[in-house]
């Protein structure tokens, strides 16, 4: 725990909830951007598809960050000013998603968009690995320092993001193939953590 400027003591279910409002407004502003076709006519939903489809990729992603954060705190016993420093990263990168998703949508198949998505997808996920490693240092020898372990899942994610941002350079539809890679991977909450907080 950290004591604050007015004497409080910040909880790791304090953080957890801050980040779960951010989160939440993050997916709203996303939906925000949706638009309506056109047209009244099935063939006028062709041109928002591209939107969707960003947007469905953008709303798993922000839906994993929360699932895993929330067992990560959930297993976390301590925090400390480098851990809130931490989380403030995290959630400065996830904030630059609903743009990034915006202009992925509208001009899809473009090398810019698709290389801009993969570099926020890797600060992110860079953001989230500090958080990890600040937590892990605030809580030594704890349980979430075992489940963690080398976190190969981890730098997999990281490395899929940078091959990715470089493969959209010369081909965007095979560099977002990376993304979904990413996501497709972290589905299912992290096993490691889970087990941790589920005893």
């Amino acid at each position: 725990m950290s004591r604050l400027a007015d004497g409080a003591v910040m909880t790791p279910g304090r953080l957890e909830a801050f980040s779960d409002g951010v989160l939440a407004i993050l997916i709203t502003l996303m939906a925000f951007h949706l638009e309506p076709p056109k047209g009244g006519r099935f063939s006028d939903l062709d041109a928002t598809v591209p939107h969707l489809l960003a947007f469905a990729l953008s709303f798993v992603l922000l839906a994993i960050y929360w699932n895993n954060h929330h067992h990560l705190l959930r297993a976390t016993d301590r925090i400390d000013g480098a851990v809130m420093w931490a989380n403030m990263g995290l959630l400065f990168f996830l904030t630059l998603i609903p743009e990034a998703t915006d202009w992925l949508g509208a001009h899809h198949g473009s090398t810019g968009p698709a290389v801009l998505y993969g570099i926020v997808g890797l600060c992110a996920g860079a953001a989230y690995t500090v958080l990890v490693r600040a937590i892990i240092r605030a809580n030594p020898g704890s349980a979430v320092a075992v489940a963690i372990g080398r976190d190969r899942k981890g730098l997999a994610s990281l490395v899929l993001y940078a091959v990715g941002a470089v493969v959209s350079l010369a081909n965007a539809s095979v560099g977002l193939a990376f993304y979904v890679i990413v996501s497709i991977m972290w589905l299912v909450p992290d096993r490691r953590l889970t087990e941790v907080t589920n005893r």
